[in-house]
């Protein structure tokens, strides 16, 4: 090290953000994981199933969330944990709205034909679907959703041909 450089600090593996209750906010919390996920080294792919998944929580909470929404904030919390060869990182979505455990709600039964098919209500397939795990718990009015996904280095390197 130089004389003038500064000793390297670790990156915090939790960082948080904190916002309103709008779709544009839904684009920035997106940017905000993708940027943070990355500089805590989440891998690109469960980067994107983690990314997917609190998109879809957000756009549940603003669609679904009633009126306690629109008036106070949205909490969002990253927690990175990285191993030797691999690791985990969870989202936490904290709202005010109604009550809602999505691990409790029956999947949407699959259409057998295109005229069966309606749109909307498959948001909980997908989260359960591209998430490793789900945990929810309501306390003190608040909703807390944790969205998890896990990733192993050497899986990924031998799927890609470099192992």
């Amino acid at each position: 090290m130089t004389p003038f450089a500064s000793p390297r600090r670790p990156i915090d593996p939790v960082v948080q953000l904190s916002i309103r209750a709008d779709s544009d906010e839904t684009r920035r919390a997106s940017t905000w994981l993708g940027e943070a996920g990355s500089a805590r080294g989440i891998p690109a792919e469960p980067l994107w199933r983690l990314d997917l998944c609190m998109t879809e929580a957000l756009a549940n909470v603003l669609a679904h969330g009633g009126p306690e929404v629109a008036s106070n904030a949205i909490e969002l919390r990253l927690d990175v944990r990285a191993s030797g060869s691999g690791g985990e990182a969870s989202v936490t979505v904290s709202d005010r709205g109604i009550a809602f455990d999505p691990r409790t709600v029956q999947p949407k039964r699959r259409p057998r034909t295109l005229q069966e098919a309606e749109p909307g209500g498959h948001g909980v397939t997908f989260l359960r679907q591209f998430a490793d795990a789900l945990d929810y718990s309501y306390s003190e009015g608040q909703n807390h959703l944790t969205i998890h996904v896990r990733w192993n280095h050497e899986k990924a390197l031998a799927e890609k041909g470099l192992r």
